[in-house]
């Protein structure tokens, strides 16, 4: 099995906060654990970074089928919550995607936009026992 490698270098800057490192890109993120748990909640929790890149596969992975099929997805929003567990140990137990679809989407497209937003790699990759609640609106 090949795999993909993308270097990243993390730093711990002290205070519950991390600094990531993106290496092809030089793009640089901060997380913060959340005030719920002892953070300052000043950036992304690590945690809030999983549904982001959930959401974002989904998307991304709707956006490389929808280039083939000359589909525009251009202003497609997502509201997207985390639900984690009050119990031990603490993990995302719920995870809340609602994308609300821009005009025009051919109805012939939709239903391969729901089988990727349930195929993605990062949907494939969570933990069977994370619920996830996923809904889509066409406003036509």
């Amino acid at each position: 099995m090949d795999c993909l490698t993308v270097p990243q270098r993390l730093t711990y800057l002290g205070q519950l906060r991390c600094q990531s490192h993106h290496g092809p890109s030089g793009v640089t993120l901060i997380t913060d654990a959340p005030t719920d748990n002892q953070g300052k909640g000043e950036s992304f929790s690590p945690t809030d970074l999983v549904v982001t890149a959930l959401a974002t596969c989904v998307l991304t992975t709707a956006g490389l089928l929808a280039q083939r099929e000359d589909v525009q997805l251009d202003g497609t929003k997502v509201y997207a919550e985390k639900h984690m567990s009050t119990d031990s140990p603490r993990r995302i137990i719920r995870i809340v995607l609602r994308f609300d679809m821009p005009a025009g989407i051919p109805v012939s497209f939709r239903p391969k936009f729901e089988i990727v937003s349930r195929q993605c790699p990062v949907q494939q990759s969570l933990h069977p026992d994370i619920v996830k609640d996923i809904s889509i609106t066409y406003p036509d």
